[in-house]
């Protein structure tokens, strides 16, 4: 298995989005690059070691969605480029 290091990781807060480049070969032998996003809250439990989660509190919203508004524009804009 490759060793998939992330693209890019936009933070707000406690909250972060990483952008994964992704390489797929089907039976043909065709080659096609995709990107996965994947997002995690950051948070201390009760002995103060760092643990994070997929879970999102209410208060977490508006920074899990401007973080992912963000990768949306990187990767449209990424795709614009190279067009």
């Amino acid at each position: 298995m490759e060793n998939n290091k992330p693209e890019k990781t936009i933070r707000a807060g406690a909250i972060a989005v990483t952008i994964w480049n992704n390489t797929a070969q089907n039976k043909e032998g065709l080659v096609t690059q995709y990107n996965n996003i994947t997002f995690e809250r950051r948070y201390k439990d009760k002995t103060g070691e760092w643990k994070s989660t997929n879970a999102l509190r209410i208060n977490d919203l508006p920074k899990a969605q401007a973080a992912l508004q963000k990768a949306y524009e990187y990767l449209v804009f990424k795709e614009q480029v190279s067009a």
